[in-house]
């Protein structure tokens, strides 16, 4: 039996880097995997889109498909948003069935990744002056914030430097005062870590907010493409494949 396609899905994004980079996510995976037919698709703002994916893979004949959500968090998106367009392919095509992963989430390979990138900008964890900003997307499910504040803490008890979350949208902190924050606890240094999968609107704002509040500091990549976020999706792929076939047995 032939594995099942994986559909690697990702918000999407008004900016054509952000697509760009989730396409060359896509094809770390497929290096990884060769032989698993795997497919970048899009929630919104960006092509493909999610159903016309799925549309195309059930007139090719394929009859099972995994789903890994390319989300940091579990909010709107990975609760309301994906449910919705699986539900309305279950009614459009019976025959397909769909199984979907967890999210990416604060994956501890993730985290590490997020780590190397602070690192590779010039960052000095070891550095108790160090405030270090971890910047998100934020979002109106607190759940999903929680879990970066979370994030941080463990940062900081596991590294010598400060760590604040600091969200670009919706949710509170966001980055002027995340640094009032830390600079309240003792740091003269700054530094800015980055929570999201590719580039686009939302970091480019953190960058802006960023360079008004401290001035140029160590600003870490998103974290893909990277073989370990390749990695990552490849273990929910596998996960979500044996839950559906124990579902099925």
């Amino acid at each position: 039996m032939s594995a099942p396609p994986l559909v690697a899905v990702a918000h999407g994004s008004r900016d054509s880097r952000s697509a760009a980079t989730i396409a060359a996510l896509a094809g770390l995976v497929r290096a990884e995997a060769p032989g698993v037919d795997v497919r970048e698709a899009f929630l919104d703002l960006s092509r493909p889109g999610v159903e016309d994916v799925l549309a195309a893979l059930h007139a090719e004949g394929h009859r099972d498909v995994v789903v890994v959500p390319l989300l940091l968090g579990s909010a709107y998106h990975a609760k309301v948003d994906l449910p919705r367009i699986v539900e309305d392919t279950g009614r459009r095509f019976p025959a397909l069935r769909v199984t979907v992963s967890d999210v990416l989430g604060t994956s501890g390979t993730l985290e590490e990744v997020a780590l190397d990138r602070l690192a590779e900008a010039g960052a000095d964890l070891a550095d108790p002056g160090l405030g270090v900003v971890l910047s998100a997307v934020g979002s109106s499910h607190e759940p999903a914030n929680a879990a970066v504040a979370r994030m941080a803490r463990r940062w900081q008890s596991r590294q010598a430097c400060l760590v604040s979350p600091a969200f670009a949208s919706t949710a509170h902190p966001d980055l002027p005062a995340a640094v009032a924050k830390l600079r309240a606890k003792g740091a003269v240094r700054f530094a800015v870590a980055s929570w999201f999968l590719a580039p686009g609107l939302l970091p480019d704002r953190i960058h802006a907010l960023a360079s008004e509040a401290v001035g140029p500091v160590p600003f870490a990549d998103p974290l893909c493409p990277d073989p370990r976020v390749a990695k990552a999706v490849l273990r929910h792929y596998t996960g979500a494949r044996q839950l559906g076939a124990r579902r099925s047995a």
